[in-house]
């Protein structure tokens, strides 16, 4: 569940009725806030505010962030070769980086020749 601790959810009919009350009768938020049982007026408030500025649409948009479509498997397997390759990729410099450190490979010893 989303929204604070203590956070209400109000049905789409209460918001319906708040802004019918406030644009077909003139009551005041004060007033609808008391009849619908709503916690503040300022709830009704914002209610007001999303009708006037989206209409009918206001209350029946989906709230939070928008799914994201699942990939086709085509797609999903392209995707996960590029990044296999990366990784690959990736790796064969870590590994030349790491070999290069420590100079593996060249002889760190000289020996002298002795007569």
């Amino acid at each position: 569940m989303s929204g604070k601790k203590g956070m209400k959810r109000y049905p789409l009919t209460t918001k319906w009725e708040a802004v019918r009350l406030f644009n077909e009768e003139g009551m005041t938020r004060a007033e609808i806030t008391a009849k619908l049982g709503v916690r503040s007026p300022n709830r009704v408030k914002a209610w007001l505010r999303e009708y006037h500025r989206e209409g009918e649409r206001a209350f029946t948009k989906p709230i939070g962030r928008p799914r994201i479509p699942p990939e086709s498997e085509q797609a999903e397997l392209e995707r996960l070769r590029m990044e296999n390759a990366l990784l690959k990729k990736l790796q064969s410099e870590l590994q030349k980086d790491m070999l290069a450190r420590r100079d593996i490979g060249r002889s760190t010893t000289t020996r002298k020749s002795s007569k």
